[in-house]
């Protein structure tokens, strides 16, 4: 009982929308009615501004790294599982919270604090080419594409299966989420990600 009670907390946790709580409480507007509609740091700082942006994307770190990290200290190895599971429940919250009529945003800063709390080699793998792609394209989605699947890749070689098992489930969750994202970049209308001097 007490390992299916994490992953529903963790899914909580993950459900929690920062992106809507920081734009409605210090901007009075709704992030989902601005910018690409998501409730991501990316479309924080097309619309917001730079301090906006680094909050919720804080935040949503957060929600993935904290629920994760308890997770495995409590499953330990006797529950290897649990760490990755309360890590894609968490990620699952963002993309399908309940407070938001089971729609959210694409999932990525949350995955990326599952990383974190899972492997930091893979965190820093989907950092570096994160900014990577991004340098390269000047698209959020390209590099939260390229990151994620990489780090899926170095999840298994730095935390075992169960955590590959997170990084594949992960991988496929955030590129059905950039659905339209990719189509955009194949069509060349992708929106940039424009540095927002503010």
């Amino acid at each position: 009982m007490i390992p299916a009670l994490i992953v529903v907390l963790a899914f909580l946790a993950g459900s929690i929308p920062f992106g809507v709580i920081v734009s409605r409480l210090f901007f009075r507007v709704d992030l989902r009615a601005q910018g690409s509609g998501n409730i991501g740091a990316a479309n924080a700082l097309r619309t917001l501004g730079k301090v906006p942006a680094i909050v919720v994307l804080i935040l949503d770190i957060l929600k993935g790294a904290v629920p994760t990290a308890l997770a495995t200290g409590y499953g330990g190895d006797a529950v290897p599982w649990i760490g990755p599971a309360a890590g894609a429940a968490a990620i699952v919250g963002h993309v399908y919270s309940p407070w938001l009529g089971w729609r959210g945003g694409k999932g990525v800063a949350t995955h990326l604090g599952v990383l974190i709390a899972l492997a930091w080699q893979a965190a820093l793998a989907f950092g570096l080419v994160w900014i990577g792609a991004v340098l390269a394209t000047n698209y959020s989605s390209a590099g939260s594409l390229a990151g994620t699947f990489v780090s899926a890749v170095v999840l298994w070689y730095a935390a075992g299966a169960w955590a590959a098992a997170y990084g594949a489930f992960a991988s496929l969750l955030i590129l059905y989420t950039h659905r339209e994202n990719v189509a955009r970049l194949r069509a060349g209308t992708e929106n940039p990600l424009r540095k927002v001097a503010r």
